[in-house]
């Protein structure tokens, strides 16, 4: 290499070769132009000119004097570094989010009122034992309905103020209003084979009979008249 050519590419006078300084400078230059001839940079999400007309990269914070400058810092490894790191946040969140949720249609039924009932007291002399049983009609029940029962705790209930002497008995079945008993809150007998809480659904008759056996303890308190439905 001529002592001229040398100072044609940038050389310091006697040094023979081209620094390393001016060839980084050359091959940013290279990618600028590179990037103004591929790059559309309305497309780029992190380009941003702020109000002072500088031009903003919003991934790595950095300020640029014009569009040049911009394109030829997003071919630099600071920016090709930091688009790895965000790709790879974005992959890790994408996996650790929940699946979504599928979201189960509403029934809507309009309702025709309150099913008739039939509540009975009854007693054993043989043994004490106290039972209640209850005959729910529903002869307008939907086509392949069944009726539903659920016992209800004192401080389940939102209608009357707690009271732990009682409990709550539910009756449900389409398209006929929930019914509720308060019965007294004593422990339901299911230690004799003979003697247990028995329910039957009469398709026929369309009638739900549920009976229910109280245990026989002195902690136990009488049971009162008939429970009225809520």
């Amino acid at each position: 290499m001529s002592f001229m050519a040398g100072r044609e590419f940038g050389s310091k006078t006697g040094s023979g070769f081209v620094s390393k300084e001016h060839e980084a400078i050359d091959r940013r230059e290279r990618l600028r132009r590179l990037a103004l001839e591929t790059i559309d940079v309305s497309r780029d999400p992190y380009f941003m000119k702020n109000h002072l007309g500088q031009y903003e990269c919003r991934l790595c914070l950095t300020l640029h004097k014009n569009e040049g400058n911009y394109l030829a810092h997003t071919q630099g490894k600071r920016h090709q570094q930091n688009m790895a790191k965000r790709a790879a946040m974005e992959a890790a969140e994408k996996e650790a989010a929940p699946a979504p949720q599928r979201r189960v249609a509403i029934r809507k039924t309009v309702k025709i009122g309150r099913p008739g009932y039939r509540v009975t007291k009854e007693y054993d002399q043989s043994d004490s034992t106290k039972a209640l049983l209850f005959q729910i009609e529903y002869p307008e029940i939907s086509d392949g309905e069944r009726p539903r029962h659920r016992f209800m705790s004192a401080i389940e209930q939102k209608k009357e103020p707690t009271d732990w002497r009682y409990q709550y008995l539910l009756f449900a079945a389409e398209p006929y209003e929930t019914i509720c008993f308060k019965i007294p809150n004593m422990e339901v007998d299911n230690s004799k084979k003979d003697v247990q809480m028995f329910r039957h659904w009469d398709q026929d008759g369309k009638v739900y009979s549920l009976q229910i056996p109280f245990r026989n303890s002195e902690h136990n308190l009488a049971i009162p008249a008939p429970p009225h439905a809520m």
